[in-house]
């Protein structure tokens, strides 16, 4: 026989109690990103292709679910990422001059996992910032996703800052061709660090090229890593200095706010190089093995939807938070309603209910009693009066 009760592999659902757990962590979430302004969106689930990889989307198109529309003919996609669907509401619906502030919160789905194990149905909250270009957007994006890890209860949290302008720069500099450019890209991740240096070689870069190279891929750890690229790349372009500084800049400017901040610094830093366009970051715990928060600035996405705008932003995945929280959680408890069809009980039943208790009333025959059935008070009662009482 077949199980048709099994899901597919990487596609979860989540049962009591935990689903309570997730839903109380939303809330608290959404909450707190309202507190600092940002407003609710809610993109649809699906939509026709070309938006989706639009800008920011066209790295998931491997990712992304595809279906053709039976009305128009045309292909749509399962949303892998709601990035796009947010920048898209802010250049085309909103259209507003003023910088915008907007998070969300829904399921994505992935062809893929991102890892071996993960899930593919990530439910995906995060925040983005429009219109503005400096230091205090990208530190306030920054600082919010720390908020976030630390209203979830995340510890030991690390994260890692980049900026993808050093590397362009200095591939800007040295000259390479797209081709060039792609090979030492993956080098790069990979921190492939003798597999860097034959490949300088055998492009015959001038010296001091191939030094500020073979630097970046081990430019990583505080904020002494500043006084070494001034060092290093002292060869480097205008533009790469001027980089180097807006990032250092960005981290003092985030470390007034949360002094105990936790940051880091990678210059080979280049998740979502084909469409950030500054600063970059990532926050990591212990054990994890992947990162669990990703952002960075991605100014020009709205162009594709007719009105580019300054942009930075991260998101998250709440079920790896939960995962992940250190936070103790017992839960509502409810009331046991005995099985009556009296008008008393059932007029203190409602208001109980009204006052955001949970009331469970018995069912004629049925099995269990009341600690059984998640209640550790009662209704009972006492001189002609209906009255909760603790069990």
């Amino acid at each position: 026989m077949k199980n048709h009760w099994l899901l597919p592999e990487g596609i979860e659902e989540v049962l009591p109690p935990q689903a309570a757990r997730l839903e109380d962590l939303c809330r608290r979430i959404i909450d707190l990103y309202k507190g600092w302004g940002y407003q609710l969106v809610m993109p649809p689930l699906i939509e026709f292709l070309e938006s989706l990889l639009t800008g920011t989307g066209k790295d998931l198109d491997l990712n992304t679910f595809k279906l053709t529309d039976q009305l128009s003919g045309r292909l749509m996609g399962v949303r892998a990422d709601t990035t796009p669907q947010v920048a898209r509401i802010d250049a085309h619906n909103l259209k507003r001059d003023v910088p915008t502030r907007l998070c969300y919160l829904g399921t994505v789905l992935h062809t893929r996992p991102e890892y071996h194990g993960g899930s593919r149905s990530p439910l995906q909250v995060g925040a983005e910032l429009y219109g503005h270009h400096g230091k205090e957007s990208d530190a306030e994006i920054l600082c919010l996703m720390l908020e976030t890890l630390m209203i979830a209860g995340v510890t030991g949290v690390h994260v890692d800052l980049g900026h993808v302008g050093i590397y362009q720069g200095l591939v800007n500099q040295a000259g390479l061709s797209e081709e060039q450019e792609i090979e030492l890209f993956n080098i790069l991740q990979r921190k492939a660090g003798s597999e860097l240096q034959e490949l300088i070689k055998s492009w015959s870069l001038p010296k001091k090229t191939g030094d500020m190279f073979l630097y970046l891929i081990n430019a990583n750890g505080d904020a002494s890593v500043f006084r070494e690229a001034a060092r290093y790349l002292a060869a480097a372009s205008v533009k790469v200095k001027h980089c180097l500084k807006e990032l250092q800049s960005v981290a003092e400017f985030v470390q007034k706010q949360l002094p105990e901040a936790p940051l880091y610094f990678d210059l080979a830093e280049l998740r979502g190089y084909h469409y950030h366009t500054g600063i970059v970051f990532a926050a990591y715990v212990p054990g994890a093995g992947q990162g669990i928060a990703f952002g960075g600035r991605y100014d020009g996405i709205g162009h594709a939807f007719g009105r580019a705008r300054p942009a930075t932003g991260f998101s998250t995945d709440i079920k790896t938070l939960l995962a992940l929280s250190s936070l103790p959680y017992t839960g509502q408890q409810g009331i046991f309603a005995p099985c009556k069809n009296d008008p008393a009980l059932l007029k203190l039943i409602n208001k109980l209910r009204r006052t955001g208790e949970i009331v469970i009333s018995e069912l004629p025959g049925q099995m269990g009693n009341a600690k059984e059935m998640g209640c550790d008070r009662k209704l009972v009662r006492k001189a002609g009066m209906w009255k909760v009482v603790k069990l």
